[in-house]
């Protein structure tokens, strides 16, 4: 529930429709190559396609079995229905990057049915999202209009990929809950392997529907749905919804607080001028005259073909989230960072397995080595280090053999010899940690002898106590050139202090 500032109270009501690039080999109905799959990104315009692509007269379609699998899935991780029998189905409109003027579809009998998931939310919590449906489709070309007054360009290369509709309902009720909705749906088809997600490759399009239910004089007054078409950002999805939301609220507020009529309406995203413009009133399904593919055999799931395809199902983001906060004792934010990727939360759990504490592990991929990926533009294992070493690393680290900050020094080494060994490397560089009291003894009367008002501080100024320990400790650190045990300084230095 929201309030304006005339304290108007009103709900918000979001439902998403988001179009996944399925990355097969080749297209949804032909054997072409398909620009979602890795190896036919950079394809010339108008090179991925065929007489089925172009709707040349004679052709007929051929299901991609391993589409639909992938299909199932997506289905299967969302909790959704995957039903005995589903059917294709012609949705009849002119787009002139749709040569053959129809599209196949699925109407009335999805692949995919109910379903829901848990969402993650920022503080930590779940929120279950329920899941209408998804189906699978073919998706259109691409009209090119830059630089180009009189007519615009085609490419055809998109026309005929494999796309699953994911359609919601209407459960979000912030802009912030369709991002990361947005968000989720995007890490569990990366973990699952059935698309690459790259946004700017338009592998996957959001469209959320928006309206408001207005709490106004004991009535209740529902605003039309608008749906914001094509947006391929997250930032994009959120800046939509919340400038949607108040175009929505002061036109009702313009139109004499009344209940407006019901009619859908379509707009686009300005990204640069942050507002949505009206494109068309939405189409209802009789209007796309929908009717059953007479080309294509209907698809029956056996019980035995739904099984081997769940095989396929890794574990989630949502699942290994919680299952890192519950055996490994991360915070949501630590747990969160990990499983983002898949490859990053496997070479984890690969240094865990290896002997590297969890604790230490997570602090080594999440500080250094992610600052390096990222500046990098790779994930972790791209950065060449095995499990094996970060585990070896972590070991040191936490036997007292090297220092924390001796750590991040060994792994910055690393960078640019993967395959090195961590305590040779610290041998070399003099960073073993000296265990000798009395050498340690020493390191810690030099300190407290060059710093006497942090001496003074800890006897004398209770407030200051521990502030002037971390300094001094750092100290010694210092004159010892990071080769003190820290532990055994901290109680050296307490000793003599207290003494």
């Amino acid at each position: 529930m929201s309030a304006t500032a005339t304290d108007i109270q009103y709900k918000v009501l979001i439902g998403m429709e988001i179009h996944v690039q399925l990355a097969t080999k080749t297209k949804m109905f032909t054997s072409v190559a398909n620009g979602a799959y890795p190896d036919n990104a950079n394809a010339a315009p108008n090179t991925l396609v065929d007489p089925v692509i172009l709707g040349l007269p004679g052709v007929l379609p051929v299901i991609n079995k391993r589409a639909v699998e992938m299909a199932m899935m997506v289905g299967l991780a969302l909790n959704c229905v995957i039903p005995s029998f589903t059917k294709w189905d012609r949705k009849s409109y002119y787009y002139p990057d749709l040569p053959k003027n129809y599209q196949i579809s699925q109407y009335d009998l999805p692949l995919c049915g109910e379903g829901q998931i848990e969402l993650p939310l920022t503080d930590g919590s779940y929120k279950t999202i329920r899941i209408r449906r998804a189906h699978l489709e073919e998706d259109a070309g691409k009209l090119l209009h830059e630089g180009h007054e009189e007519f615009s360009q085609v490419d055809l290369n998109r026309a005929g990929t494999p796309l699953l509709e994911i359609v919601t309902e209407p459960d979000l009720t912030t802009p912030e809950e369709a991002r990361l909705f947005g968000e989720e749906l995007r890490r569990i088809c990366r973990y699952l392997g059935v698309s690459q997600g790259i946004m700017q490759q338009g592998h996957m399009r959001f469209e959320p529907n928006i309206n408001l239910h207005i709490f106004h004089n004991g009535q209740t007054f529902k605003t039309p749905i608008t749906e914001c078409k094509n947006l391929n950002s997250f930032r994009s999805v959120e800046r939509a919804c919340a400038y949607e939301i108040q175009r929505q609220l002061a036109e009702w507020h313009a139109g004499g607080q009344k209940q407006q009529p019901m009619r859908k309406s379509t707009r686009g995203w300005d990204d640069d001028k942050g507002v949505t413009v009206l494109q068309r009133e939405k189409e209802e399904a009789e209007d796309y005259r929908y009717f059953p593919d007479p080309d294509l055999v209907p698809v029956t799931v056996s019980e035995q073909w739904r099984e081997t395809v769940r095989k396929e199902v890794v574990e989630l983001p949502i699942q290994r989230r919680k299952r890192y906060e519950k055996h490994y004792a991360l915070t949501p934010k630590e747990s969160m960072a990990l499983i983002d990727e898949r490859p990053n939360a496997e070479l984890f759990e690969a240094a865990v397995a290896a002997g590297g504490s969890a604790r230490r592990v997570t602090n080594l991929l999440l500080g250094v080595a992610t600052k390096t990926a990222k500046e990098r533009g790779v994930l972790l294992p791209e950065l060449g280090i095995s499990a094996m070493t970060y585990a070896a690393l972590a070991k040191l680290a936490d036997d007292g053999t090297i220092s924390a900050t001796a750590a991040v020094t060994v792994f910055e080494e690393l960078l640019a010899n993967p395959s090195g060994d961590p305590k040779k490397i610290a041998e070399a560089k003099g960073l073993i940690q000296v265990r000798d009291v009395g050498a340690t003894e020493k390191w810690v009367e030099e300190a407290l002898a060059a710093n006497p008002n942090a001496v003074d501080s800890y006897k004398n100024n209770p407030k200051k106590k521990q502030a002037s320990l971390g300094f001094l400790r750092g100290a010694v650190m210092k004159i010892s050139q990071g080769k003190a045990d820290p532990k055994m300084v901290g109680e050296l230095l307490e000793k003599r202090l207290d003494a």
